[in-house]
């Protein structure tokens, strides 16, 4: 399969968007381009999973394209199975976020003003992230990495609520600060290596191959984990994240959470891990201690808040706490967790953004003291509010619980009492979780209608009922028969723990 497809058609549906001057034609453009990207990703799945039954090489459907000869620079692209399913949890999230966006978030001049640009930066947001997911070439995967960041920036400023411009600009240097140390973790690595012609390389695979010095291993991995680790909302570097998605719109908070901070933990595995192993088991200690930090901090910070987004923000804090845990406790099983708790977590919260957005345009409100008796005004949004919270909580038959007792799993083979304690402490906060995740769905869905003048809402649109349908279909597929997604991964994080056990 030529995975330029990947790039090509969100890069064809954002110019079509950019030349068409009817809004009705700019959403039909969208959820065309959404649909096809998610054919062509089931399509990606399905010839993974035949070809790699006779060809075990780590990498598929590659092509390597000479880009700036002179410093070695390639555009060489490929995928594993950790690469298929991230693509797959981004087309899922585009779509479903085009088809809650299908009413236009107001912008400055009215409602509808705007929307050509609105649908643009969604495609050049995904275009970012399937490039990022596909690069074989650090530099290349640096290039994606920040065509992926301007469009946050933009859809928060321009179309977002309350302090908008504050909110877009925190997200915007601080994901900037994170490239900057990326970049750093990146050079360096590129300038201790030599190639059989002399020059240096930022080809992932061949610096797999290679053995870096472990002092300088030691010097760069920090920039480079540190630096994608902030887009994973990394402990103290979380900030960014609470004021970013209360701020954003609707369809920018699915994107920001469910896409934008896995392309940190996907670059964690990727570009440090893979390449550093020895100083990531030098740093692992310390990843765990922040990931422990994390998840119990995102969870006991979550029961302090009353806004609706701001709980599903800092929830997502604390379930992605879980993806660096997995990362630093450098086993098989933990590291197929993290990647399975980046899916699962993609969907998820997508869905809680979703349903919060929905409830939010109807009632004008996401304080859950002034929300009450939803579900018997809003029956679907209300169910799909629930599912995500269950699923947040970890409840069997969803993704979250598999996800989760598999870093879970994972975790505990480490035996080391430190590694053990952050195990427990990442067990317990299922139990914060539990309890914030009920006192919200208590009070905005449960009990006596709040206000009566929500009597006179209505509930999901056709548009909406196929977005939370989508998301629901994948957390529900991983809950019920996760074996489909632990196979698809499994080469990927095999090849990770090969790197790591073999320095």
């Amino acid at each position: 399969m030529n995975l330029n497809l990947l790039i090509l058609i969100p890069f064809l549906t954002a110019m079509a968007i950019l030349f068409c001057r009817s809004l009705p034609a700019v959403r039909s453009i969208a959820l065309a381009g959404s649909a096809i990207q998610l054919v062509l990703s089931l399509v990606l799945f399905y010839l993974f999973s035949q070809e790699r039954m006779i060809n075990e090489s780590l990498m598929l459907f590659e092509q390597n394209i000479v880009w700036f000869k002179t410093l070695n620079i390639n555009y060489h692209i490929g995928v594993d199975g950790i690469s298929v399913s991230m693509i797959l949890l981004t087309a899922f999230v585009v779509l479903a976020g085009v088809l809650v966006s299908w009413k236009m978030p107001k912008a400055t001049g009215g409602d509808g003003e705007m929307g050509r640009e609105f649908f643009f930066l969604l495609m050049f947001l995904s275009l970012g992230a399937y490039g990022f997911f596909i690069s074989l070439d650090l530099f290349t995967l640096f290039f994606f990495l920040e065509v992926a960041v301007i469009p946050k920036f933009l859809l928060i400023g321009i179309w977002g609520s309350g302090k908008k411009e504050y909110a877009a600009m925190k997200l915007a240097l601080m994901l900037m600060g994170g490239s900057a140390l990326v970049f750093v973790g990146l050079a360096g690595l590129y300038l201790n290596t030599y190639t059989a012609t002399g020059l240096h390389t930022f080809d992932i695979l061949e610096i797999a191959n290679m053995s870096i010095n472990l002092d300088m291993q030691l010097l760069f991995f920090p920039f480079a984990f540190v630096g994608f680790g902030i887009f994973t909302a990394i402990f103290p570097f979380h900030t960014w994240v609470p004021d970013g998605h209360s701020s954003a719109p609707t369809a920018a908070s699915m994107f920001l959470a469910g896409i934008s901070m896995k392309l940190g933990g996907y670059g964690c595995l990727r570009a440090a891990v893979l390449l550093m192993p020895e100083a990531a088991h030098y740093y692992s200690g310390w990843i765990v201690a922040l990931s422990a930090i994390a998840i119990i901090y995102g969870a006991f910070a979550t029961m302090m808040q009353t806004d609706l987004k701001y709980i599903n923000a800092y929830s997502s804090v604390s379930h992605c706490g879980f993806v660096l845990l997995g990362i630093g406790m450098l086993t098989h099983t933990a590291i197929m967790g993290a990647v399975m708790q980046m899916v699962s977590h993609g969907l998820m919260t997508a869905l809680f953004f979703a349903a919060i957005g929905m409830i939010y345009e109807r009632t004008h409100t996401r304080e859950v003291k002034k929300l009450g008796g939803l579900l018997k005004i809003m029956p679907f949004i209300s169910t799909v509010f629930v599912i995500a919270g269950l699923c947040s909580l970890g409840l069997p038959g969803f993704s979250g619980f598999v996800a989760e007792m598999t870093v879970f799993v994972g975790a505990w083979e480490q035996v080391d009492a430190m590694y053990r304690l952050a195990t427990i402490l990442a067990c317990a906060s299922i139990v914060v979780t539990a309890v914030y995740i009920l006192r919200a769905v208590g009070k905005a869905i449960m009990g006596p209608i709040a206000d009566q003048h929500h009597l006179e809402l209505t509930d999901a649109r056709w548009n909406e009922k196929m977005a939370a349908g989508i998301l629901i279909i994948g957390i529900v597929a991983i809950g019920i028969a996760p074996f489909w997604l632990t196979e698809l991964v499994t080469p990927g994080t095999t090849a990770i723990m090969n790197q790591l056990n073999g320095f």
